[in-house]
């Protein structure tokens, strides 16, 4: 009879990854951020254990958006004060002090909510420019417009 083999946090072999994400679809980028950060592209994946990858994203500031959803695309947020409702737009957040955001939350909804998403969204690490602080763990580039022509634009 053959046994489903379930991985423990000890046998985790977690990899560095960076992606430059300059010209590519900011959807599909995080799908495949996504995927990593889980580990569902490991055959040995676990639902309840962090067994995926640690992810570097550079240049998160050139991500592009098809159609009108740069303006169109409204995220709402609450002050805390009664009417204290706002809203921005993506080229808008884009365009501010911290445009690493928007990819960081793209990605954070695509991952199922609880406390193992909280610990797997600390192994992602997005920077507005080309430097990071990660050479010394050697990140290996995977090429994101090669796996298909639709990841990139422009």
């Amino acid at each position: 009879m053959k046994t489903t083999l379930s991985l423990k946090p000890a046998e985790v072999q977690k990899d560095w990854v960076l992606i430059d994400a300059e010209g590519l679809v900011l959807g599909r980028l995080a799908v495949i951020i996504a995927t990593r950060l889980r580990g569902k592209h490991k055959p040995q994946f676990t639902p309840h254990v962090d067994c995926g990858d640690n992810v570097v994203v550079i240049n998160a500031e050139k991500v592009v958006l098809t159609g009108n959803k740069a303006e169109d695309e409204v995220f709402y947020y609450h002050t805390g004060y009664s009417g204290g409702i706002k809203g921005r737009t993506i080229r808008q957040r884009l365009a501010s002090a911290n445009p690493g955001g928007v990819v960081t939350k793209a990605v954070e909804r695509m991952i199922t909510r609880g406390p193992l998403q909280r610990a797997q969204m600390k192994h992602l690490y997005v920077y507005v420019g080309a430097e990071h602080p990660h050479a010394g763990q050697q990140p290996k580039p995977l090429d994101i417009a090669a796996l298909n022509p639709k990841n990139k634009r422009g």
